[in-house]
């Protein structure tokens, strides 16, 4: 798998990143050591965690992989911190209490990145990213956190997500952020108008998360929504429903007949053409389980011709 180099750092990274998000929830141990081994096998480095993913248990179930499967070295190990998992008991004693809250104050911070050092029994992440927007806390003392944990050796690069351009902007001047994670894809293309434009400026490389929509540029929802599918799933299904509107089906019909007639799948195309898109150092991709991860290898060897990358930016550009 190709290797990227990150903003205007000398970190590379695989240009398709593996996210974990669904590990502990859609994704049992079994399939996590699977979906590692083949990512790894494949030439892929950047995997993505957070204490916040399926409560904790994503983390927990890395950290179990890590020395017994895989080497600690062979990963570029990207995490976060300032969104905080409500604990199960609170949520028992509370029902409608929120599932996670944001402090990104020093304290936080650090307490968080060093529990999540502690559970994934490294030393250090190469990858950490303040992880929300939290206005009660100062740019300065945000900066001055970053700053200090790289400076410690508890990460070696640092980077945020959650952010507007202007967020990203304002913090960009002043803290050492080499990252930018943004939901970018064929159906999200907000992230071009001023994001990306912002993260350049600034030697900052934008990491396209959600790049499959949700699953929509899959093609998986074209006659209906499947069982197994998160437009099935109560927590996530008012949010794929929502997307899927006349402009998506546009889009994904382009996507497909794209796909046919490259003779390849219209994930690999949807994933390919957000792959090359200007200021993308890498996307992070979710699987279910190694079947969904290995179409999702396969975009790395994909080339979109010019005119069909052209037809899809014209069938795809934002009309608001």
């Amino acid at each position: 798998m190709e290797q990227r180099t990150v903003g205007r750092s000398g970190l590379r990274v695989s240009r398709i990143g593996l996210a974990t998000h669904t590990w502990g929830s859609h994704t049992d141990t079994d399939d996590a050591a699977g979906q590692l081994s083949a990512f790894l096998e494949a030439g892929g480095t950047l995997v993505d965690t957070s204490p916040a993913y399926t409560g904790g248990a994503a983390q927990h179930m890395l950290a179990a992989l890590l020395g017994d499967l895989v080497s600690r070295d062979e990963l570029v190990l990207s995490g976060c911190a300032g969104v905080h998992p409500v604990t199960a008991a609170a949520q028992a004693d509370l029902p409608a209490a929120p599932r996670t809250w944001i402090d990104t104050s020093r304290r936080a911070l650090l307490r968080q990145l060093d529990r999540t050092l502690i559970e994934l029994g490294t030393d250090h992440l190469d990858l950490w990213h303040v992880s929300a927007w939290d206005a009660r806390t100062p740019l300065e003392e945000i900066a001055d956190t970053l700053e200090h944990a790289v400076r410690a050796g508890k990460t070696r690069y640092a980077g945020v997500r959650g952010y507007s351009a202007w967020q990203l902007a304002s913090l960009a001047a002043c803290a050492p952020i080499i990252t930018a994670h943004a939901p970018y894809s064929l159906l999200a293309r907000g992230a071009e108008t001023d994001f990306v434009p912002a993260a350049m400026y600034h030697g900052v490389g934008v990491i396209a998360s959600a790049p499959l929509a949700g699953g929509i540029l899959t093609g998986k929802y074209r006659d209906g929504v499947p069982a197994d599918s998160r437009g099935a799933d109560e927590a996530t299904a008012a949010e794929i429903r929502h997307r899927l509107d006349e402009r998506a089906t546009r889009v994904v019909d382009a996507v497909v007949t794209a796909a046919d007639g490259l003779g390849t799948s219209p994930l690999a195309v949807a994933l390919a053409w957000i792959r090359d898109r200007p200021g993308v150092s890498s996307m992070i991709v979710g699987a279910r389980d190694i079947g969904q991860l290995t179409g999702v290898l396969a975009a790395e060897t994909l080339e979109l011709p010019r005119a069909i990358a052209a037809a899809l930016d014209d069938v795809s550009a934002r009309t608001d």
